[in-house]
């Protein structure tokens, strides 16, 4: 005789649930708000890095002549936009932590506190 009710199992797709977290009720309007700044966040840094260094790209493929001339000296116009990819990318993070302090963080708090609700 097959059992009335067939043990339930989580799906296959998702991980299990550590048993102190809450379980949530649907995405809330701050939870909504959280993972939009979070988006909001990664998008930033991420375009910042990227995209300098996909114009460097650009630019090496289509515009050798900018790219040979020479600055200063021995320095082309290549080898000094190549160099200054390193202070960009400590750009993106810079703004990547800034955006965490003021837009995420604040939001990550409200919820911890409040459990999402108002």
């Amino acid at each position: 005789m097959p059992h009335p009710h067939p043990p339930h199992h989580p799906p296959a797709h998702r991980l299990p649930r550590h048993p102190d977290l809450p379980r949530p009720a649907g995405p809330t309007g701050e939870l909504l708000l959280l993972r939009t700044a979070y988006r909001w966040q990664r998008r930033v840094a991420t375009l910042t890095a990227l995209g300098y260094f996909t114009l460097f790209l650009l630019l090496s493929a289509f515009a050798p002549g900018l790219m040979n001339r020479s600055v200063t000296g021995g320095l082309s116009s290549g080898l000094l936009i190549g160099l200054l990819q390193l202070p960009v990318t400590c750009l993106a993070l810079v703004l990547y932590e800034h955006t965490a302090r003021r837009r995420v963080d604040p939001l990550a708090h409200r919820l911890r506190r409040g459990g999402g609700r108002r």
